[in-house]
């Protein structure tokens, strides 16, 4: 994990300009209060995020029903995190920072219907048939026999979604074009 770490900080980034990244930065924090604001409910984002989320079930579906009820998170996840990987390797820093900045938002999403697994209160969607919806973490957490913890469980996952989002702009904000040492 250090090496990783290391090798992120380290690597050849491309540069950002000062006023780039006050945007970027401005864009983050703006978002970032949003999203606190929103307290865990749906944010406009996560309309891209389901349309992701369900096509990983028909994607990940030809496997198998339990890939199939578990492909919405994996695709939803899988997507921003290989874009981030693409970018990583052209050292394009801007789009990485962005890449992953969704790749963690996508665990809020993702915490909010873990915390709905009992509960099973928010509306679901389909792209199959309409009479057999089906709860995803319901029915994860159930066959994994954890049902009861699915509020602790999204707890964690949402608090590493922050953690990620603010490390991820901590992370760009240190991309600072600095001024030449005078020596």
């Amino acid at each position: 994990m250090r090496a990783l770490l290391s090798g992120i900080i380290d690597h050849e980034w491309q540069p950002v300009s000062r006023w780039a990244l006050g945007a970027w930065l401005l864009f983050y924090a703006a978002f970032l209060a949003y999203a606190f604001a929103m307290h865990g409910t749906f944010l406009f984002i996560d309309l891209a995020n389901l349309i992701v989320h369900e096509g990983g079930h028909l994607l990940f579906g030809w496997f198998g029903p339990t890939l199939g009820i578990w492909g919405g998170t994996i695709l939803q996840w899988l997507v921003p995190l290989l874009l981030a990987a693409y970018f990583f390797a052209q050292g394009q820093t801007a789009a990485f920072a962005f890449c992953m900045f969704f790749f963690f938002e996508n665990w809020l999403y993702t915490a909010t219907y873990m915390a709905d697994a009992r509960a099973m209160a928010l509306p679901l969607v389909t792209t199959g048939d309409s009479e057999f919806v089906e709860h995803d973490w319901h029915t994860i957490f159930s066959s994994l026999g954890v049902l009861q913890y699915d509020a602790t469980i999204a707890s964690t996952v949402r608090l590493l979604g922050w953690g990620g989002m603010l490390g991820t702009v901590g992370w760009l904000a240190m991309r600072s074009p600095r001024a030449p040492n005078p020596q």
